[in-house]
């Protein structure tokens, strides 16, 4: 790396600022590109990264401040600085913000803690047919050490982790490191768990619950290379690796890889370009692969491996539809179908396991009053407040604001008038412990679980049999394995086929498919059943016979039609304001500087389906173009001559996956 002994370099400063500021080199200082630095800014001392030489700085050399220390910590890599620099064009975000994102805190340079080099102690796993053709090929791959995007597909159960793992070994052995990104990264203390018994070591964890400490101590691990394989959340991502030899993406298909404030980037797209950038295999494994990733298995641009059978002697559970125009129900005041509750006895009585997977948290999603029907509303957002029964409060999921439930209605001052309406999971274990009265049961939902910890030791719980029945939410669909779980019921299957959003539909059969994977992973066959009003809905048949690629083709089809991706691009502009008047105002003069353009189309200014968010009123832009377009040159054409007012945010998302 070459040394600098220019008086002047450019210092990218992880600040919202789209360029990097020229700083002074003082006499007996000498500096690396990608160098940590310490400099004044804004009255501040702030850390930076030496980015470039600047020959011939534009200011009065006499007024440019000088580079003040120089951190001890290896430099960032030329790989690192090219990601960097390509996510904030692609994303088309001010590249400060990029770096924020690689650099983390200031403490991340104090206390530099010298990391000890980590000896794995290799358990051998025995893998069976398919496996073993698949690790070889993951392995070769490694050894190559050639960019190979590769989609690792499998049916639930079919030990894809123990595969890939076998392609981690291999980096090991090659002294190089290993990045893994999991959605739920808190969630996935069994995957951790599995790790240690095979390598002997732990892994570096990286995600949002882990203290101050430990992220200043795991990155400077990782930028040191005494991090062999660090498995986190999407932030992980941008963590300074010096030797990346491999990239896993588990649950490729998972919508939490999308980050939607700050800087809006997809982790798994972003992953594919830093395993480009670093010439390494990148895999991406799931048993229902998003439509995108198997677009681009089908025109060539990805490997492809396929994991058709169970590992061991696990069969793949039979999937039946319950009619709820059948059942004879209460109405408004019971959820579970007698069938449902007839299989549940069954279970219990076979001292077996039960999972009734509700994806609504809290007890009741609406609250209005039975005398004139006023709807208790969030203030700040478009949207219901959600009851919860524990403590007796009305919460919006959006913004987290929340209050005791009143005893008189602010609208007509009738009191005790409030009803609860719809079901949350406190309301099923509040009809279950009614129902199978004595049946130990826990509920699992991010409002009770509130840590690791917590959430640690409810999975405990059911491991050691001690829990019946498990009520969860969209947490429980996801990597967790418990010999004894026989039966699923699915209770809002429904919910969730119908949206304004182009891949609902996608997201509901991936999440319906993975919790009906959760039953029948051992010995013992599993069931399960989904609870339904449209029995004969072409997506409910297809997911009764668990067939996929039907529902993917008819997806693709219904996408080619349209031009929507895989078949085009896509981007969005979100405008936010305070007042309605001033958004509408800002929307009207960005309309009328709509660039002309043979095949990008903009739609809108419309107003968000969750108009209100947080205090701000917001309006959307979607441009949409062909899949031969650049979509950011065009919006960059557009925005770049519009001054946005102080008062307002605008925000660029590229290939936007939430339209809310």
């Amino acid at each position: 790396m070459d040394h600098m002994s220019d008086n002047f370099v450019k210092i990218l400063i992880p600040q919202r600022i789209d360029f990097s500021l020229t700083y002074g080199i003082p006499k007996g200082i000498t500096v690396q590109m990608g160098q940590y630095v310490k400099v004044p800014f804004r009255a501040k001392s702030q850390w930076g990264i030496v980015w470039g030489i600047d020959e011939n700085p534009e200011f009065d050399r006499k007024k440019i401040k000088d580079i003040t220390a120089v951190s001890d910590l290896p430099p960032m890599n030329q790989i690192n600085r090219q990601f960097i620099d390509w996510v904030s064009k692609y994303t088309m975000s001010p590249i400060g913000l990029i770096a924020k994102m690689a650099m983390g805190n200031p403490e991340y340079f104090e206390k530099i803690k010298e990391g000890t080099k980590v000896i794995p102690n290799l358990n051998l796993a025995k893998l069976e047919g398919e496996q073993k053709n698949a690790a070889a090929h993951l392995s070769k791959s490694v050894s190559a050490k050639k960019f190979a995007p590769i989609l690792l597909e499998g049916v639930t159960g079919s030990g894809k982790t123990e595969v890939y793992f076998k392609a981690m070994e291999t980096c090991l052995n090659q002294n190089q490191q290993t990045l893994i990104l999991l959605p739920e990264i808190s969630l996935s203390t069994q995957w951790l768990d599995r790790f240690k018994k095979r390598f002997g070591f732990a892994p570096i964890v990286w995600h949002s619950d882990i203290t101050k400490a430990q992220k200043r101590n795991a990155w400077q691990a990782i930028i040191q290379n005494k991090a062999p394989v660090v498995v986190g959340a999407r932030s992980a991502l941008f963590t300074p690796f010096d030797n990346l030899g491999l990239v896993i993406i588990d649950e490729e298909h998972d919508s939490s890889f999308k980050q939607e404030s700050q800087v809006i980037y997809n982790a798994r797209d972003m992953a594919i370009k830093r395993a480009s950038l670093g010439n390494c295999p990148v895999v991406l494994s799931s048993a229902t692969p998003c439509v995108e990733t198997l677009y681009n298995v089908e025109s060539g641009k990805y490997d492809s491996l396929f994991l058709p059978n169970r590992h061991g002697k696990a069969q793949v559970p039979a999937v039946s539809l319950i009619d709820m125009r059948e059942e004879d129900l209460k109405v408004g005041s019971s959820w579970l179908s007698n069938t449902l509750i007839e299989e549940i006895k069954q279970t219990v009585a076979k001292d077996n396991q039960t999972l009734l997977f509700m994806n609504r948290r809290g007890y009741a999603p609406l609250a209005l009053c039975r005398a004139c029907g006023h709807r208790l509303q969030c203030p700040s957002c478009s949207s219901w407040l959600v009851y919860h029964k524990q403590s007796n409060q009305v919460q919006c999921h959006h913004c987290d604001f929340h209050y005791t439930l009143p005893n008189t209605c602010e609208n007509c001052d009738e009191s005790n008038s409030f009803i609860l309406y719809g079901p949350g999971v406190e309301r099923i274990a509040e009809e279950l412990a009614e129902k199978l009265p004595g049946v130990p049961f826990e509920i699992i939902s991010s409002d009770l679980l509130t840590t690791p910890k917590k959430m640690r030791e409810a999975f405990d719980r059911i491991e050691q049999g001690k829990v019946k029945i498990v009520i969860g939410t969209q947490i429980m669909a996801k990597g967790h394995h418990f010999p004894n779980l026989t039966l699923v019921g699915v209770l809002d299957a429904d919910l969730g086929l119908v949206g304004g959003d182009l891949r609902a539909a996608e997201r509901t059969f991936q999440l319906l498919h993975q919790v009906s994977g959760r039953a029948g992973r051992a010995e013992q066959p599993g069931k399960v059943l989904l609870q339904t009003y449209s029995p004969n809905n072409e997506m409910m048949q297809i997911l009764q016979q668990q067939n996929y690629k039907a529902f993917v083709e008819i997806e693709k089809q219904n996408r080619a039609e349209i031009g929507l991706p895989p078949y085009g691009h896509l981007g969005a502009i979100i405008i936010s304001a305070r007042s309605t008047d001033a958004g509408e105002l800002f929307c009207r003069k960005l309309s009328q500087s709509i660039p002309k353009h043979d095949s990008i189309s903009v739609f809108g200014p419309s107003p968000a389906p969750m108009f209100q968010l947080k205090g701000w009123y917001r309006w959307r832009f979607l441009i949409k173009g062909s899949k031969s377009d650049k979509i950011q040159p065009y919006i960059d054409s557009w925005v770049s001559k519009i001054q946005v007012p102080s008062t307002l945010k605008m925000q660029i998302d590229i290939d936007p996956y939430s339209f809310m």
